[in-house]
């Protein structure tokens, strides 16, 4: 696990810390695209069911940061930042009821040279 790979800005950051205040503990799941489309999914602890394919990626102000594990794959070579944004998404988030969203701004990382050069010798035995 990366501690930098998961970022929080300034406006989550104290939306998150009042829904803290509101619900307890929270720990976030990164959704994989059905029905939240690639939304970061905020919960109180316990109230979403991980799963074995599930990994945690970091964590933001305290919570938990989780995501499927095939999916973080495909995102391994990217930082995130939770960001919020007005606006109700279509999710069981706890901060749809005030008229918030969480989203995911991405940017992408470097990849070390040794690594980088793995990956395409891996890619090759899949063609």
């Amino acid at each position: 696990m990366d501690p930098s790979r998961v970022g929080v800005t300034d406006a989550a950051r104290k939306l998150i810390e009042q829904l803290k205040k509101q619900y307890g503990p929270l720990m976030f799941h990164q959704s994989g695209g059905c029905c939240d489309g690639s939304a970061p999914m905020c919960f109180q602890v316990g109230e979403f069911k991980l799963g074995s394919v599930d990994e945690k990626v970091g964590e933001i102000v305290g919570c938990e940061f989780w995501m499927d594990r095939e999916q973080f794959k495909r995102w391994a070579h990217t930082r995130w930042t939770v960001d919020v944004v007005p606006g109700r998404g279509a999710s069981f988030s706890l901060e749809a009821p005030h008229n918030l969203r969480f989203l995911i701004r991405s940017s992408l990382c470097a990849v070390p040279a040794g690594e980088a050069q793995m990956q395409d010798a891996s890619n090759e035995k899949q063609a």
